[in-house]
């Protein structure tokens, strides 16, 4: 039987357009719904009735897929989930979390059993087999993240490659020059190419090398515990770094409380700036950390908007939008000492 990817390469076109032409949920010029159905007459591609059955019902309630067998739920995570049903309500839909893993075929029995509108989908891969799934079944969704190329998708995102160009230049106009990045071991095993670790690592490189300066960066998992264990891997490993990058937000008190347990002061020996975390997280650590906090609450808000401008056929274009991190108080930068353990205090 042929399937939607099928009829894109036969006409020459994305997936994405072939779901826009049959679902009649984006415009598409006369031309391209010309060689799509073309292509669909020449491969005897049958529509899919769940997608027609879904946008002609209308349930007004709205799913946010979060795959939560692969990531733990940290504050960060919990402001997503909060802005969006409050998003949701104050424009007449509910909201239903669905904790599941990131497997297309889960995310297949959702949208056929006809129960939701819509999707908000999160902790996107950059190649995401969900996004596939989604646009099978022509379900209308929008994006907090982004796949490897979302020219056609509907998403919203922390901007992470300017995020992490703003940290690297905060720390190195502070005077340091050895900063090493400590992000998501979450990235490289429970979710394949996860877009915010693999774009934040590849930006903080290239603003390194930018500046002259040589990259070093690891990675642990997303627990304290973990975090106090990359401290002593840090001061094995790197015992030259001045000033590390943390993007690891449940890691982060773990990481300071194992730096100060090897006996270095923060910032006097080591600065700690976190990327991507929460002011209250960033509270708990002991000094404060210096954080770019996350746009969760701006984020679940958009996503959420953007879906239901969808569905109630406000979406003339696609929206997508970048947001930055914003750079917030603590106690955890400062310039580096001139010899190890005897260096300015403070934050700047």
């Amino acid at each position: 039987m042929a399937t939607m990817q099928d009829v894109a390469q036969r006409a020459n076109v994305s997936i994405a357009t072939v779901s826009f032409t049959v679902n009649n949920t984006k415009p598409v010029s006369a031309a391209t719904r010309a060689k799509v159905e073309a292509a669909m007459r020449e491969l005897g591609y049958q529509r899919n009735v769940v997608g027609r059955a879904l946008a002609s019902k209308r349930t007004r309630i709205i799913a946010l897929l979060f795959p939560a067998l692969q990531h733990t739920f940290s504050g960060t995570v919990v402001q997503f989930f909060t802005s969006a049903a409050a998003t949701a309500r104050e424009l007449g839909y509910n909201l239903v979390l669905w904790p599941i893993s990131n497997e297309a075929g889960q995310t297949t029995e959702l949208t056929s059993s006809g129960l939701v509108d819509g999707v908000v989908l999160m902790e996107v891969e950059l190649d995401d087999p969900r996004v596939q799934e989604l646009l099978e079944s022509g379900t209308p969704f929008s994006l907090i993240g982004r796949t490897r190329d979302p020219a056609e998708m509907t998403y919203v995102d922390i901007n992470f490659e300017d995020t992490l160009v703003e940290a690297v230049r905060h720390l190195t106009s502070l005077g340091h020059r050895r900063i090493t990045l400590l992000d998501d071991a979450i990235g490289s095993r429970s979710l394949a190419a996860f877009g915010p670790v693999g774009r934040s690592r590849a930006s903080y490189e290239a603003e390194m090398a930018r500046q002259g300066l040589e990259p070093s960066s690891f990675t642990c998992d997303a627990t304290p515990a973990a975090g106090k264990a990359a401290a002593a891997e840090l001061l094995g490993d790197f015992p030259d770094t001045t000033a590390v990058i943390i993007q690891n937000e449940l890691a982060a008190t773990g990481f300071v409380s194992g730096l100060r347990s090897a006996g270095r002061r923060i910032p006097d020996d080591i600065s700690v700036l976190s990327v991507g975390s929460s002011v209250e997280m960033a509270a708990m650590a002991d000094p404060e950390l210096t954080v770019m906090s996350s746009p969760g609450t701006e984020l679940g808000r958009m996503g959420v908007e953007a879906l239901i401008d969808q569905l109630e056929g406000r979406a003339s274009k696609l929206r997508q939008e970048l947001v930055m991190c914003r750079m917030e108080g603590g106690k955890s930068t400062a310039p580096p000492s001139p010899v190890p353990g005897h260096g300015n205090h403070g934050d700047a």
